[in-house]
């Protein structure tokens, strides 16, 4: 049976990451492996994720993560809400040092473990907060995000109107899905947006844009919707 950090499961993420145009070197690899370990470690006290068989964790978490990369700034802040485990978030940082990293889980004993797994990775400029999204919204961080993103975190529109307010201007939302039907798409054309910088509150138009990609060695189709104020 394949091991978590044995040259066959990283030969696993090498060439999946490869399949998506992302090259992946001998000290990321490291570090996905001390993350992928120290998930199944916490996965026997404290159930972080039902994926346990290392194949999967190796696709189905790592690779995956790391396909929305082409469409983030490698030196801009990031918010990944819902982090869970650490996906996407802290495979995005890996591949990008740069990256500024907060990592919001409802969970805290989610939490717990994305400060420990920081630490022990060694991870600058990356943070985890106890905190729901609306909550951090209202308490309003002293500078919002170029990009934020979830995974499978719920239906667009709901995603959307929750991302919106911790957003820059220009800031992008991402959301990784499986196969998105039409509906869900129109649901967020549908919001009536609003441009707060308007003394008047005039609606703005809302642009997506849908990557779709076949998930490497999983015969899985996905989506990474990317979506901007306009």
């Amino acid at each position: 049976m394949m091991q978590v950090g044995s040259r066959e499961w990283r030969n696993l993420i090498a060439q999946g990451a490869e399949s998506l145009g992302i090259r992946v070197d001998a000290c990321q690899m490291e570090r996905f492996s001390v993350h992928a370990e120290q998930l199944l470690a916490w996965t026997r006290k404290c159930n972080l994720t039902a994926i346990t068989d290392p194949e999967e964790i190796a696709v189905k978490h790592f690779v995956d993560s790391l396909a929305p990369a082409a469409w983030m700034d490698p030196a801009g802040s990031l918010l990944d809400i819902g982090s869970g485990g650490g996906f996407p978030g802290i495979p995005l940082k890996i591949l990008m040092p740069e990256l500024n990293l907060t990592l919001i889980d409802a969970s805290r004993k989610k939490v717990s473990f994305l400060n420990h797994l920081i630490r022990v990775l060694k991870l600058n400029s990356a943070r985890a907060v106890h905190v729901r999204a609306e909550d951090l919204a209202l308490n309003k961080p002293a500078e919002n995000f170029d990009a934020i993103i979830s995974r499978a975190l719920g239906p667009l529109d709901e995603f959307a109107q929750m991302a919106l307010p911790l957003l820059k201007t220009n800031g992008t939302m991402i959301a990784m899905k499986g196969r998105i039907p039409p509906d869900e798409i129109e649901s967020v054309r549908r919001i009536r947006w609003m441009d707060a910088k308007q003394a008047h509150q005039e609606p703005i138009s809302i642009f997506i844009q849908i990557h779709p990609y076949k998930l490497p060695f999983a015969d899985a189709f996905r989506s990474i919707i990317c979506m901007k104020l306009q």
